[in-house]
């Protein structure tokens, strides 16, 4: 049910989103409301436009972004390592269906990861998990794309187990738990988005599951460079981004799937 939910709320709440239905709520006053109405429907829609300024003129995305990207810092690789986990969300299973060939999206940088570790630790073991977080197309899969991927990027695929039934990082944790059976004192490495691993650590530590952090694909960069000037649509594609985490922490940990609202490094 939660999944459910989560897929026909978020669509709402994500910001692009949320202020076009403002926007619209704030006309249809002005349009059908009465004095009273226009009133209120012309303050809805001056915060409307002040928000709209105010995200394209100002770094909000990078505010609310490099808080979770700076949660856990880069690993410092042991000699050993006994498995390796990259989470799905790294290929488009749309596009990939509609041209039949294998594409990757923003994200490609959970693969690059993988594909590097995999040849640095040749003993350990390996799994991607995802299958499809889609409500309209369940039966397009992430792993057989992710594989696709990884052949041309000259993974060791044959190594790689594939888990196809997870359609949110909850299921990642305990699908992947259920499949590999990881042991006491054994070192897994996690991949996933830098703003994505707060949230995927805290539930792999609700499981029982201690993993290594190895967070990839940045969006921010030096706090010196941080950007003052327009470019309203790229800054709203990060800052969904950044919110959809943020209203996934609060609502995992409300759900009891995390011990914390913000993991921490231990």
């Amino acid at each position: 049910m939660s999944f459910v939910l989560s897929k026909v709320l978020w669509p709402l709440l994500a910001p692009a989103n949320f202020l076009v239905v403002l926007g619209v709520t704030g006309v249809g006053l002005q349009l059908l409301g009465g004095r009273r109405g226009r009133r209120y429907g012309l303050m809805l829609n001056v915060a409307v436009m002040a928000l709209l300024v105010a995200l394209t003129v100002l770094p909000v995305w990078d505010w609310a972004l490099r808080p979770l990207e700076g949660r856990f810092p880069r690993p410092v690789w042991p000699e050993k390592v006994d498995g390796v986990i990259v989470l799905g969300g790294s290929v488009d299973t749309s596009a990939s269906a509609a041209w039949k060939h294998p594409v990757a999206n923003h994200a490609a940088d959970r693969l690059i990861e993988f594909a590097w570790l995999a040849r640095r630790y040749p003993e350990a073991r390996l799994v991607f998990t995802g299958g499809s977080g889609s409500l309209s197309n369940p039966e397009q899969v992430e792993a057989p794309v992710a594989r696709a991927v990884l052949e041309r990027m000259g993974a060791p695929v044959e190594r790689i187990v594939f888990e196809d039934r997870s359609r949110n990082t909850q299921e990642n944790a305990a699908f992947t738990q259920e499949l590999m059976k990881p042991k006491p004192g054994e070192t897994w490495v996690l991949i996933t988005s830098a703003y994505h691993m707060p949230r995927s650590v805290g539930i792999f530590r609700k499981i029982g599951w201690a993993v290594l952090p190895d967070p990839v694909g940045y969006y921010t960069g030096l706090a010196d460079d941080t950007r003052f000037g327009p470019n309203l649509a790229k800054d709203l594609y990060i800052l969904d981004d950044a919110i959809h985490e943020w209203v996934g922490l609060v609502s995992y940990r409300l759900l009891g799937r995390t011990d914390a609202v913000f993991p921490a490094p231990e």
